[in-house]
């Protein structure tokens, strides 16, 4: 394929298809609402330009991450999830000594997975915005229906509430 076409290849069987990139808007879910970690940033974060390395904003997105779960009342050894899929749009840089937190809202509830969209922000500004997918898995690394209980755990912090399919 011609890496400059802006045709999409079909998905394969099974594979989720991208989502459509003008769907994404950013402002429009209720971030009041949305689930806060905040982040403490370290000197090594930073790179050369003086900067927050690009690396280093999935980092946080798993730190919060890990903190959501946690506060959901799920314990370290019951959160088998894998990452699926991570999209990542950087807006702004993040400098040493800005207070970073990531704020984190629940787009979609399926059988197995659930999506994550993020946005990290330093000193209040918004400076990249995330969607997550994860996999909830068996022991095995084989998808596994998402118990009852995650799901209601999930409810508070739904983006917009479930079998909404509106906008």
């Amino acid at each position: 394929m011609d890496p400059m076409s802006h045709t999409k290849p079909h998905a394969a069987e099974g594979t989720p298809a991208a989502p459509d990139r003008a769907s994404l808007d950013w402002a429009s879910p209720d971030w009041a609402r949305a689930h806060r970690a905040e982040i403490q940033m370290r000197y090594g974060d930073i790179d050369a330009m003086g900067h927050l390395n690009n690396a280093v904003y999935v980092q946080y997105l798993e730190t919060s991450r890990v903190i959501l779960m946690r506060e959901l009342g799920v314990p370290d050894r019951d959160d088998r999830s894998v990452i699926a899929r991570l999209e990542l749009d950087y807006r702004r840089e993040v400098l040493w000594g800005q207070t970073v937190a990531v704020e984190s809202l629940v787009e979609r509830v399926g059988r197995t997975s659930w999506t994550v969209v993020s946005r990290l922000t330093a000193d209040g500004v918004p400076c990249a915005f995330a969607r997550t997918v994860q996999v909830r898995v068996d022991a095995g690394h084989r998808p596994e229906v998402l118990p009852e209980s995650l799901r209601a755990a999930f409810a508070p912090l739904l983006a917009r509430p479930l079998g909404d399919v509106s906008g």
